[in-house]
């Protein structure tokens, strides 16, 4: 482990090398303010999720904070992983800041920001929420996508949409439409996936008016709409022979326009054997394809989502992506859009040699020591007889909403809260809704309390709805943990889907501004694609 400045991690960031910039902050702590291109890993599951981001031992990573030391304490469990090129940044956030760097608020702000730079070069045509409400009313014939994941889509949508995530629409929309048919508009919850997806299904090879809703959900409320809420995710619409070989032709298409290499599996299989870069392999088909036809070593992303929120999946930035799916389009979509942001991006056609296990696996890294479990009864049974203290690690307002009477919210990155309410217990109660979690914060215990102070760790088997179900009495607190205490929620516009206008104003105000924001090395990480 090395300390570096702020000034000296924007350099290198900006070098076009590969790198992972990984802030170790809570989920509401990045929101907040953090660098642009930071890719979020909460020190709370760290080990849980850096397979997944960074693939390669040998990657350089470099650390961020918020200056309280969680970057120092993050290095030495990678370092113990066997990542042997961790850099902490001094000072965290706090010397970011100093250092007169870059400061975004929000989550996925890169594909944010990509989505508003495409929109001033590809000028896809915008439906206002108006002009749909007239068509709705006048029965005018058009066909209508939600370009979100169903559970977003569950949540709230503009009446009428259809669940069809990009990457999903471009590859399924000749079973639908025709040139000369009805036009097609697409939604999301702001503007992002609605332009993304408007100017992909064009690239796709479509010749039919596209329009995204301008807005999206956030505009239909806004001009004084309902929106829908609880909504049924229809099946996706199945596809022909016919339908498959269009959208292979249509990938083949785009590959070739916009010089996306297209692999075969043995030079896939050099690429992810390649010891001196870092390649990620991601399946871009739906969640329940990849479940019943795997990949091995593949990691589900599916395409619309992965451009959404590449940093969910890709920690290194300048890394190589292979792409794969059975007809290539949805991955050419997702390539087309990642290596504007500074991803080698690539395709790979999914066909019998990788389906027979021909790819080599990713990277396997040992989990978390598990912890001995006990059942609901007899943890409510121990509660009752005050025979333990209990630790709550869910999510801060989960806890809000209701919590078993005496259990004491706890976050791994508050390790001090955490050992002082253990003082003098013998026996702790932990509910987690994320397995593993109670195993890493009880591994910074073991590791910073004397041995004769340890009590004995137990995770309740099926956590807080569990305990619940089994008779423990449980309570609500509206403001506890404080605002100040919950570092793992955004308290960010958090309701503007919810009914709250203003905040839905300001968050498509911050969306719009963030083109002005960008500095000179910002904006030249970005590549965009010409008409």
């Amino acid at each position: 482990m090395i300390t570096i400045t702020a000034t000296q991690a924007s350099q290198r960031l900006h070098s076009g090398a590969e790198i992972a910039f990984l802030d170790l902050r809570e989920a509401g702590e990045f929101g907040e303010a953090h660098p642009l291109f930071a890719i979020p890993a909460p020190f709370s599951q760290l080990e849980l999720s850096i397979a997944r981001l960074v693939p390669h031992l040998a990657a350089p990573i470099m650390l961020l904070d918020g200056g309280d030391g969680i970057s120092q304490r993050g290095a030495a469990r990678l370092e113990a992983l066997g990542y042997s090129d961790v850099s902490v940044i001094a000072d965290g956030m706090p010397g970011w800041r100093a250092a007169g760097l870059g400061v975004y608020k929000g989550v996925n702000v890169p594909s944010k920001t990509l989505g508003e730079l495409a929109e001033h070069v590809w000028h896809p045509d915008m439906l206002t929420p108006e002009a749909l409400a007239d068509w709705q009313r006048d029965q005018t014939p058009f066909l209508f996508y939600d370009a979100r994941p169903p559970a977003e889509y569950a949540k709230m949508r503009v009446p009428g949409a259809r669940c069809l995530p990009n990457g999903e629409l471009a590859h399924r929309i000749t079973t639908q439409t025709t040139v000369d048919g009805p036009p097609v508009v697409i939604t999301c919850a702001g503007r992002t996936r609605g332009i993304i997806g408007a100017i992909g299904l064009r690239l796709s090879g479509f010749q039919g008016p596209v329009f995204a809703l301008e807005n999206g959900t956030q505009g239909w409320a806004l001009a004084g709409e309902t929106l829908e809420r609880g909504n049924p995710v229809a099946p996706y619409p199945r596809l022909t022979a016919d339908d498959m070989a269009a959208s292979h032709r249509g990938a083949q298409a785009l590959a070739a326009r916009f010089n996306i290499p297209v692999l075969n599996p043995q030079t896939a299989t050099a690429l992810l054997q390649d010891t001196d870069r870092t390649t990620y392999l991601l399946d871009t088909r739906s969640a329940d394809e990849a479940i019943s036809d795997p990949i091995r070593g593949a990691v589900n992303a599916p395409g619309g989502q992965l451009v959404q929120a590449t940093d969910q999946w890709v920690g290194l930035r300048n890394a190589r992506l292979i792409l794969c799916c059975d007809t290539g389009m949805r991955s050419a979509i997702a390539a087309f859009w990642l290596r504007q942001m500074g991803y080698d991006a690539q395709i790979l056609v999914i066909d019998d040699a990788l389906r027979s296990g021909a790819l080599p696996a990713g990277l396997a890294l040992p989990h978390p020591q598990r912890l001995s479990e006990t059942d609901a009864a007899s943890a409510v049974a121990m509660i009752a007889a005050s025979d333990v203290r209990v630790l709550d690690l869910r999510g801060s307002m989960a806890y809000r909403k209701e919590h078993v009477v005496g259990a004491q919210w706890a976050i791994r990155p508050r390790l001090d809260a955490v050992k002082a309410a253990l003082v003098g217990v013998r026996r702790v109660l932990m509910i987690e809704d994320t397995p593993g979690v109670a195993a890493l914060v009880v591994g910074d215990v073991y590791a910073t309390l004397p041995e004769q102070d340890l009590p004995q760790f137990t995770v309740v088997a099926g956590g807080h709805a569990a305990l619940a179900q089994a008779g423990a009495a449980v309570t609500q607190s509206a403001n506890t943990p404080a605002d100040g205490d919950a570092i793992d929620h955004l308290f960010f516009v958090h309701d503007r889907h919810d009914g709250n206008l203003a905040a839905s104003r300001q968050y498509l105000a911050w969306e719009t501004g963030l083109i002005a924001q960008l500095s000179a090395a910002e904006r030249a990480e970005y590549r965009l694609y010409q008409p």
